[in-house]
């Protein structure tokens, strides 16, 4: 299958008082398909919540691929990319998009970067290149689908509902919601949130087996995660609700419980009343190597530091996807500017965010914003893939959110892979969710193998 690669900027505005920015995407679009204009279109974001498309371009959906090694303790070798046949290029064209502030993409003169530093403003302004992009290249017919990961999957559902309520229709058809952080308030260590102990129990018992902390013994980890989902829903829940009224013999014989399904000693959960959060379980896990398992995957672990007291030792990954897309941009798509690739924009933390009414550390609309958009578009179905070792958003969070959202059950699927928030960076998960985004995309083309023709640079 052959294709043309597109490095070009897309002008978007909120008028004369409104924010403007020049936003550089990468879009590959197949060639010899007849009937062009029908073949599904699939925007793909990070999250950040401003960072930019990256990881995802050359990791995981990009066409050409930087291959990770399945070892996690082994170093990424600056190896030349390979080609990608778990791109869903055959089926959908793809158009990896940096919101401004992010890769290539820049606020237009006399608008500040902050001024998309909030939900709505973000939101917008992917809504605004969806729509240009489509005019500027005759898509207007075709079926648009979103990928959108970590915070891109609020992004994902604020702008499902903005591209709903559109006056000129565009054919929304699928979100792909990778690491869903839809109800991300579980995070949030607030002591007496019980839910966020419960959702997070499948999590900690994934790292548990991984790490070889738990007895393998007599179960297959399904097994052993299904055992953790029943126990955390049945006996985990109403122990935590009960707090200080539990009987005695019943919170020793939860403390066991936790010990054989996280590896964590049942002395740590009752000197911290049950309690012992996704972040404490990170760094006590390996206490007694002073190793801190990474937020991001927790199959990696690093040493902790008097200069680094933080590490994280899924970083790597992240530094190699970014070096091997500066060559690659230069070598392979001939990209030639005056200004550097931003891989994230300056927001240095949360608090510098507009949250607005929509703080998913307050309350969390964004369910609502896709049941909205799946009321309106009959024909929206959603995807949600989430990594068994992601300790920044989990599978149990996932689980509760399909359950709480209202979603037509019929036009939602869960997906799990053995891996950690950037589920792709594994070759086993990145296949499975190559066939998930088949499925979301169905019909998809039969054509397989990719050929580049042509680059144009901004």
């Amino acid at each position: 299958m052959r294709y043309a690669v597109e490095v070009a900027p897309t002008h978007v505005s909120s008028g004369d008082s409104g924010p403007s920015a020049d936003l550089v995407s990468v879009s590959y679009v197949a060639e010899g398909i007849k009937r062009e204009q029908d073949r599904p279109v699939m925007f793909v974001f990070n999250g950040g919540p401003i960072t930019a498309s990256v990881y995802l371009h050359m990791l995981g959906l990009g066409p050409r691929r930087l291959v990770t090694p399945g070892d996690v303790n082994a170093d990424i070798p600056p190896a030349p990319l390979a080609d990608n046949p778990s791109s869903p290029l055959d089926a959908t064209d793809l158009v990896f998009f940096d919101p401004a502030g992010t890769g290539y993409s820049r606020v237009a003169t006399g608008t500040s970067p902050s001024a998309y530093f909030s939900v709505d403003a973000d939101a917008e302004q992917f809504t605004q290149f969806v729509q240009a992009w489509l005019k500027a290249h005759g898509r207007e017919a075709s079926p648009v689908y979103l990928y959108g990961e970590s915070y891109g999957t609020l992004r994902a559902a604020a702008a499902a509902q903005k591209l709903s309520h559109l006056k000129t229709p565009v054919q929304l058809s699928g979100v792909f919601l990778q690491g869903q952080a839809l109800n991300i308030i579980e995070i949030s260590q607030r002591h007496d949130n019980i839910i966020s102990y419960t959702v997070s129990l499948p999590t900690l018992a994934a790292l548990g087996w991984f790490h070889g902390k738990v007895d393998h013994a007599g179960k297959t980890f399904q097994q052993h995660l299904d055992a953790s989902r029943d126990f955390a829903q049945n006996v985990y829940m109403p122990a935590l609700f009960k707090g200080s009224n539990l009987d005695p013999k019943e919170r020793d014989a939860v403390a066991a419980k936790l010990e054989a399904l996280t590896g964590l000693p049942a002395s740590v959960f009752l000197a911290n009343d049950l309690k012992v959060s996704k972040v404490q379980y990170r760094a006590l896990l390996f206490k007694d190597q002073n190793e801190l398992l990474s937020a991001n995957d927790g199959r990696y672990k690093a040493l902790i530091t008097k200069d680094d007291p933080h590490p994280d030792g899924s970083e790597k990954v992240m530094k190699a996807a970014e070096a091997a897309y500066a060559k690659y941009a230069k070598d392979e798509l001939g990209v030639q500017t005056g200004y550097a690739y931003r891989s994230r924009a300056g927001v240095e933390n949360m608090d510098l965010w507009g949250w607005g009414a929509k703080s998913p550390f307050g309350d969390w609309p964004y369910m609502a914003m896709i049941k909205d958009a799946m009321t309106l578009k009959p024909q929206l179905r959603v995807v949600i893939g989430q990594g068994y070792f992601d300790t920044l958003t989990t599978t149990g969070a996932t689980d509760y959110a399909v359950a709480q959202s209202g979603w037509p059950k019929d036009r939602v699927r869960v997906a799990y892979y053995e891996s950690g928030h950037m589920a792709y960076t594994v070759q086993s998960s990145l296949e499975q969710m190559s066939r998930d985004l088949h499925e979301l995309i169905s019909p998809a083309s039969s054509a397989t193998g990719t050929t580049p023709r042509a680059a144009t640079a901004p």
